[in-house]
């Protein structure tokens, strides 16, 4: 497929609808243990070496952490019953609780609504995607970085629901930690993560990227950057810094319009970093890595879906290292928006 033409993507139907979120508080007393799973390995290193124990300690931790084959530190049988007695009174294994999974798309789609330490609740989402052609069966982890959102997109279920705080290190790739174990028990493996779910990514930035570093790193996870995306809707500061840094991370920026007027609306944070700004900023990170930038574009019927719009979407983006992916709109309760039909997103794509 020539790499400037548009994907559009189909919706998978477990999208449709959200599993419902949990407001209260749920009663009991916190746990506030750090997670294990933000510790990195200088750290873990050290934690060890202060208690005289020798540095291989440290790797075999690591190995049964991020393998998943041990769910509580009772079951570290490599390790000292001291130092798994010492390790379970400072650190939690797991940040973030399953209380429900929901299966949709015959199975290749599995939703899970996790309950952290004070009670919020956020979710993450395993897409499963069967092998074709030459491509391999792959398991993208789509995982939250925030309870709630703050941007308060108006097509969007998260941004209705508010913003209640960032999420943690630990809280973040433990949700990758929980698919990775339900994966493995079938003998696969998760080999994609997006930062697509609840939450702004990057005004959470330093801990997201301390996130997919951990995700990342050889030593822990062991996943390839290349099969991490990071997607933000515009966050200019946070998309300065992944061009600083230049990690090899898929950089996906929710465009959704190219009118400043209509984007304003859509993607409220436009007003304080339009998309020629963002845009700027992501070609930057592009010239800096070599990696394409994906730019999502819900399409809503009446709304975003004109020729028109799709003209200004192809000046805005002409010349640059990048990918539109045209995704029809999820209905959400709030709002009486519909998707795009399938002859006006063809259409749409056609112009670009």
């Amino acid at each position: 497929m020539d790499p400037r033409t548009p994907t559009i993507v189909q919706p998978r139907r477990s999208q449709d609808r959200a599993l419902p979120l949990i407001d209260a508080p749920v009663a009991g007393q916190r746990d506030l243990r750090p997670g294990l799973s933000g510790l990195s390995s200088d750290a873990l290193r050290d934690w060890f070496s202060q208690r005289g124990e020798p540095s291989y300690r440290a790797r075999q931790l690591v190995d049964q952490l991020w393998s998943g084959r041990a769910v509580s530190f009772a079951e570290m049988r490599t390790l000292p019953a001291g130092v798994r007695a010492a390790l379970d009174a400072e650190f939690r294994l797991d940040t973030v609780a399953d209380t429900a999974v929901r299966p949709a798309d015959e199975g290749l789609t599995e939703k899970a609504l996790h309950i952290l330490d004070d009670g919020r609740t956020i979710e993450s989402v395993l897409m499963r995607y069967p092998a074709r052609g030459l491509r391999r069966e792959r398991a993208t982890i789509c995982i939250s970085s925030q309870a709630g959102c703050a941007v308060g997109c108006p097509f969007c279920a998260t941004g209705e629901l508010g913003f209640w705080r960032d999420l943690s290190t630990a809280e973040i790739v433990d949700q990758v930690r929980f698919w990775s174990r339900r994966l493995a028990a079938d003998g696969r493996r998760v080999t994609n993560v997006v930062f697509m779910g609840m939450g702004e990514p990057l005004l959470n930035a330093e801990t997201v990227l301390e996130a997919a570093a951990a995700l990342s790193d050889p030593q822990r996870f062991g996943l390839g950057a290349r099969h991490i995306t990071i997607s933000t809707s515009g966050v200019l500061p946070g998309i300065e810094r992944l061009s600083a840094l230049a990690p090899q991370y898929t950089l996906a920026v929710s465009l959704h319009a190219a009118r400043a007027g209509l984007r304003d609306v859509l993607v409220p944070l436009n007003r304080r970093w339009p998309a020629e700004e963002v845009v700027e900023a992501a070609t930057r990170y592009a010239d800096a890595t070599g990696r394409r930038v994906t730019y999502e574009y819900v399409m809503i019927a009446g709304i975003n879906d004109t020729p028109d719009d799709a003209a200004q979407t192809a000046a805005l983006l002409r010349g640059r290292l990048a990918h539109v992916n045209l995704i029809p709109m999820n209905p959400v309760a709030h709002t009486p928006w519909q998707p795009s039909d399938a002859g006006r997103i063809e259409a749409f794509a056609g112009v670009l």
